[in-house]
């Protein structure tokens, strides 16, 4: 079984130890729960994590299993007296190594989700379930190239797409406060004129905090936007192609599907997107496939 292979042959459970193959055997989901007492943020999420587990994704079908960073036994079992969930035994201190390495863990709390054949489904399972703690969209495989890229059409619509005729798509997430921005913006302004407004159409996706700024930003820019008021639709493509600051600049192709995530370096040494067809960014192109 794929799950005795991950965890070993034994998990605690409120009962005791119990084999990994009885424990997990059937389930849907399984998440692996990073955690420790003594990190605040942990504290703060694992009352969270609980209530959807108790009153959602346990009814699904999900199970997870706390991987403890506590320090000693004592603090391991005084935590997971709060969990209502099963956990890698604390004297597995070599297996919990492993699995953060395999899992790339790089702080808690860290929530990840397996299927049911011990595939992973998301590494960042903690974002997902606090945007959906109801487990609406259980258990959150995320959207497929071709889903993004229809995500991308209908948020900005069929009839500004086709402004581009056929071109690119840039999509500059940015705004007014930002100072970086303030000086990217105008040098993107520049490239557009020049020539980029040939190889393709770019919309501003904007982080100002009101509609006033953004109308006085986005006036300096000779191209379309993201109506402000569309705040739902800004996070979705944030959270689409992974934009942990401003400002960023994805290229996609017209049809949706991306090219590159690190258009703004691509731009600043191509200007005119003259080489826009290499702009391809293997690493970028296969994280958001």
């Amino acid at each position: 079984m794929a799950f005795v292979e991950i965890f070993g042959e034994q998990l605690l459970t409120k009962d005791g130890l119990k084999s990994t193959e009885t424990v997990l055997s059937g389930k849907s989901a399984v998440g692996i729960y990073f955690s420790a007492h003594w990190c605040p943020p942990c504290r703060g999420f694992t009352p969270e994590l609980a209530k959807m587990y108790t009153e959602a994704f346990s009814s699904k079908g999900m199970e997870i299993v706390f991987v403890s960073s506590d320090r000693d036994e004592p603090s391991f079992n005084e935590y997971y007296g709060e969990m209502p969930w099963v956990a890698l035994p604390f004297d597995k201190r070599d297996l919990k190594t492993t699995l953060s390495k395999k899992y790339k863990v790089q702080g808690i709390p860290s929530f990840v989700i397996l299927g049911p054949d011990g595939k992973t489904i998301t590494t960042d399972g903690r974002k997902a379930v606090s945007s959906d703690p109801k487990g609406e969209k259980y258990p959150w495989v995320p959207p497929t190239a071709a889903e993004k890229a229809k995500a991308v059409l209908d948020i900005f619509g069929s009839d500004a797409i086709a402004k581009a005729s056929g071109k690119a798509i840039g999509i500059y997430f940015s705004a007014h406060w930002c100072p970086p921005c303030r000086g990217f913006t105008p040098k993107l302004a520049e490239f557009y004129n020049d020539g980029l407004k040939d190889k393709m159409e770019i919309f501003f996706v904007s982080s100002d905090r009101d509609q006033e700024s953004f109308d006085e930003y986005f006036a300096e820019m000779p191209w379309q936007a993201l109506p402000f008021e569309k705040r739902d639709e800004k996070s979705t493509l944030s959270d689409m192609f992974g934009v942990q600051g401003i400002p960023s600049f994805v290229v996609l192709s017209n049809d949706g599907t991306v090219i590159t995530t690190d258009g703004r370096s691509k731009v600043m040494g191509d200007p005119k997107g003259e080489q826009s067809s290499s702009w391809l960014a293997s690493s970028a192109f296969q994280r958001y496939q």
